[in-house]
């Protein structure tokens, strides 16, 4: 016989079940997302395992499958609470979050590749996980990466090697600042005009800019059936023939600002991203790339919050 009331001990006992385990694969998640269900590309995406349209031709091949079976359907359904997901047959494993700034030169291209073999700001990357020509290769014995400068070709022996991409474009002749990242929700509201993030450029014309020019750069011109604005634009410095200019954009179309300055005349020589938001691209070498710090992710994440 025990001396304790035994009784009322196992009346006030509360059988524990444990929570299941998250799934190896699983993104992370907030209370309020833990159910939520989005497309199967789109989940692949989302952990930073690859593109969105490469997730979505890898699923057409039969590579993916979900809970065991094969999907061929990019929109198929996936809850990131419970489901698993295998790329030739191997867990995909959320990555790690990448965010890269990189100071691009003048000539490249902002694309994973060209087909005229032109340099493209990938072979700028150094040889980190950041840094793959092809981050899912067809299934085959000893796949490897494209060539490049910064690492040259090897054996491609790590399957969670994750994708990266360009937050938004710089055409080739521009150069400047560009973020890259695998966190591919950050990056859209990052480009959303919704939240209308300052992009600063430096510009140089091949005019000097007078009080005309920048009064029409700030009330706007239709262009190509768009209208198309700058939200602040400031005389830097003038030389005999030739001015530099501070521009401001807070949305982006495709050659904005080229395309203001010469329907106004003025001849475009070079065009710099020094900043986005709070974010400045400082000291960092033309071609040289470094990871967002961590102060500078929270100042970029309070930026869109305010928005």
């Amino acid at each position: 016989m025990c001396g304790y009331p035994c009784g009322l001990i196992i009346r006030h006992m509360r059988r524990r079940t444990p929570k299941p385990a998250a799934p190896r694969n699983a993104a992370p998640q907030t209370q309020a997302g833990r159910n939520k269900k989005v497309g199967l590309a789109r989940a692949l995406s989302k952990m930073g395992v690859c593109s969105r349209s490469e997730a979505a031709r890898i699923i057409q091949a039969g590579r993916v499958r979900l809970n065991g079976a094969v999907k061929r359907n990019p929109e198929t359904p996936v809850n990131f609470g419970s489901d698993r997901i295998d790329v030739d047959g191997s867990a995909a494993v959320a990555a790690n979050k990448i965010y890269l700034v990189l100071n691009k030169p003048r000539g490249t291209i902002t694309t994973a590749s060209d087909e005229k073999g032109r340099e493209t700001v990938y072979d700028l990357l150094p040889p980190h996980p950041a840094s793959p020509k092809n981050p899912l290769p067809a299934p085959g014995p000893d796949p490897v990466l494209g060539p490049g400068p910064a690492s040259g070709p090897g054996p491609l022996k790590d399957r969670e090697i994750p994708w990266i991409a360009p937050v938004g474009r710089l055409d080739k002749a521009s150069e400047g600042l560009l973020l890259l990242t695998n966190d591919s929700e950050w990056a859209a509201r990052v480009l959303s005009p919704d939240t209308h993030m300052d992009k600063t450029y430096h510009v140089q014309i091949g005019r000097i800019a007078g009080d005309e020019l920048l009064s029409a750069l700030r009330k706007g011109i239709a262009s190509e059936g768009e209208w198309l604005r700058v939200k602040r634009a400031n005389r830097l410095r003038s030389g005999e023939k030739n001015s530099w200019l501070e521009i401001v954009l807070d949305e982006g179309k495709n050659r904005h600002i080229r395309r203001m300055l010469e329907a106004l005349g003025a001849e475009v020589l070079r065009l710099v991203r020094v900043a986005i938001g709070p974010l400045s691209l400082g000291d960092l070498p033309k071609g040289a790339s470094r990871p967002l710090t961590p102060g500078e992710k929270t100042a970029l994440d309070l930026a869109l919050l305010r928005r």
